[in-house]
């Protein structure tokens, strides 16, 4: 059996597709990566929240699934938007990394100066002038070492990036902070990996790659938290944030909304054991509880 595999060429990027490639190698397929650039990795002097959050990661992948170029397409999970269009599914989310935010530079950083902190974050940026509104913010864009080099040429002091690329990437000497999950809670499937199909895929392989690839309990908690996504319409222009976590069998979801300025937040938790009726429910009660009015003022 052969595999095709598709990926964004970021060195980031290929570290995931490589990922999957290994474990797929390791299981008795032959592969290989197919490299491309989308949308998101060519408009860099643009923040994503300006160029549209539906698919600036995986448009130019899904074109290739449906015409059979490839047979896969993986990405990092919080890249995938919250609708995926009807020929496609996810199959597949590999056990996930720490997935909360980390703070990099090349020096200690005391975080109640006025520093200079780059991100193109809508969540992040939203987070720091609720915690740190002292502290400017300037939008970066690019891969992980196309921000440190501006971060580096003085552009910004740190950067504010998610563990799991920093770690990856075998940067964790640069990280002088990290960010409590209950401060900066997390997008929706921060840290984990997931593998992309057309859905006239070959079942052999579709099921191959699945037993192969998937982390069930992972698995469980991205269907509480894509199905929360959905629900609220999120993307990468509204500060959408959710995180589940098994204990036991038991899921704890704890998600929400806050608006661009941190000032007003809807925040809250829920137990359940049906992922998807748990992420719906968690929504649901979200927008009842002020969040529809703070998506109302965002979409203003």
């Amino acid at each position: 059996m052969k595999i095709r595999i598709g990926t964004r060429v970021s060195l980031l990027a290929m570290w995931q597709a490589n990922y999957i490639k290994s474990r797929l190698e390791a299981a008795g397929a032959e592969t290989e990566i197919v490299g491309m650039e989308t949308k998101g990795d060519k408009v860099l002097d643009v923040a994503l929240s300006k160029i549209g959050s539906k698919g600036v990661f995986t448009e130019e992948l899904e074109e290739k699934l449906l015409n059979g170029e490839i047979h896969i397409a993986v990405h990092s999970a919080k890249d995938m938007q919250s609708s995926l269009a009807e020929d496609f599914e996810l199959i597949a989310f590999t056990e996930r990394e720490y997935p909360g935010d980390v703070l990099v530079a090349d020096r200690a950083l005391d975080l109640s100066a006025p520093i200079t902190i780059g991100t193109s974050s809508v969540r992040r940026i939203a987070f720091f002038k609720k915690h740190y509104p002292h502290i400017k913010l300037v939008n970066m864009r690019g891969n992980l070492q196309t921000r440190i080099q501006k971060m580096r040429s003085g552009q910004c002091d740190g950067l504010a990036l998610a563990y799991a690329g920093v770690h990856r990437m075998e940067y964790d000497e640069l990280i002088v902070h990290r960010f409590p999950l209950d401060q900066f809670i997390p997008p929706v499937g921060q840290g984990t990996v997931t593998v992309e199909i057309a859905k006239n895929l070959d079942e052999n392989i579709k099921t191959f790659v699945k037993n192969t690839c998937n982390d069930e309990n992972t698995y469980k908690c991205l269907q509480a938290e894509r199905a929360f996504l959905k629900e609220m319409n999120g993307g990468c222009s509204i500060p959408v944030f959710g995180h589940a976590t098994l204990e036991g069998e038991e899921i704890l979801f704890k998600g929400g909304i806050t608006n661009l300025e941190g000032t007003e937040e809807v925040s809250m938790e829920f137990r359940g054991t049906d992922p998807i009726l748990l992420g719906q429910h968690a929504a649901e009660q979200v927008l009842q509880n002020g969040g529809a009015e703070i998506l109302k003022q965002i979409r203003a």
